[in-house]
């Protein structure tokens, strides 16, 4: 099946990154959100992050002007009704998934494909709750997604082996490289990931080293290419936090225990950079 036109639900900085790079490789765009403002706000990402590729001579003026044209922003649902696949990229939290999820079944075609973007919520559980579950997959963007060469592929129980080619096909021609990983809680990616960020915030927690020595030790020692809080800012807390819930419940396992300084700063609304503050100001 070719993907001329894709829905993206979510004009967030995941979903507003997933619509640039879809727009930039050629096709059509269909860009969902609940209110006009929200809307608003990721096409002015869009064209923001689309100067900056300009500026860098990674792409002319007349690119980003077709890009942007591409793409169509609205908070009207029915307006996916002529997509090929929807990528699906709300917030990470299983009932609004599922409620999205729902309302985008009622309007695609039967033949059209499912995406979603969660990054630990389980494909299977998702899929069962549409009328089409062997057209449901996982694409797990990675944030910034146009920078990020990463999709993870998951595949639930349900799930074909044509809408995992399809898939495969679209991840390639949009130039993200896919991996294919199974369906367990976190996947792949982020069961190794967010523990080790976690295990940072404890480090923290229990005053053994500030955030910037802890960082700089994990970038000089591992060389990683930004901290482990830092990167926490930049993924959000409040994301990290659901992970590492998702993570504890399905593996019922003391070692997901999400670190009490995580939910403590997410009750607090530090959130990261989407909120100016995390464990560092921005």
């Amino acid at each position: 099946m070719e993907v001329n036109a894709v829905g993206v639900i979510g004009a967030g900085i995941m979903g507003s990154g997933i619509a640039q790079i879809c727009a930039v490789s050629g096709r059509q765009v269909v860009l969902v959100d609940t209110s006009d403002a929200a809307v608003a706000r990721g096409m002015a990402g869009i064209s923001g992050t689309l100067d900056r590729a300009v500026g860098k001579g990674l792409l002319d003026a007349p690119g980003k002007a077709a890009a942007l044209a591409r793409i169509s922003g609205t908070t009207d649902y029915q307006r996916l009704a002529q997509c090929d696949l929807v990528i699906e990229a709300a917030t990470e939290n299983e009932a609004i998934k599922l409620q999205v999820l729902k309302q985008v079944d009622e309007v695609l075609r039967p033949e059209a494909i499912i995406a979603t973007n969660t990054s630990s919520i389980s494909i299977t559980r998702l899929a069962a709750a549409t009328s089409r579950p062997e057209r449901v997959i996982g694409m797990h963007f990675f944030n910034p997604v146009p920078l990020m060469a990463l999709v993870e592929l998951i595949r639930g129980l349900q799930t074909s082996d044509r809408t995992h080619e399809t898939a495969e096909i679209l991840a390639l021609a949009i130039g993200k490289t896919p991996v294919a990983v199974g369906n367990s809680p976190g996947f792949a990616v982020n069961r190794i990931l967010c523990p080790m960020i976690n295990e940072a915030i404890f480090v923290l927690q229990e005053g053994l080293a500030k955030a910037k020595d802890i960082d700089d030790g994990m970038k000089l020692g591992c060389s990683h290419p930004i901290g482990p809080l830092a990167l926490a800012d930049l993924i959000g807390l409040d994301t990290l936090l659901a992970v590492m819930d998702t993570l504890h419940q399905g593996f019922n396992d003391p070692k997901y225990r999400p670190a009490p300084l995580l939910r403590e700063m997410v009750d607090a609304g530090r959130l990261g950079r989407k909120s100016g503050r995390g464990f560092y100001e921005y």
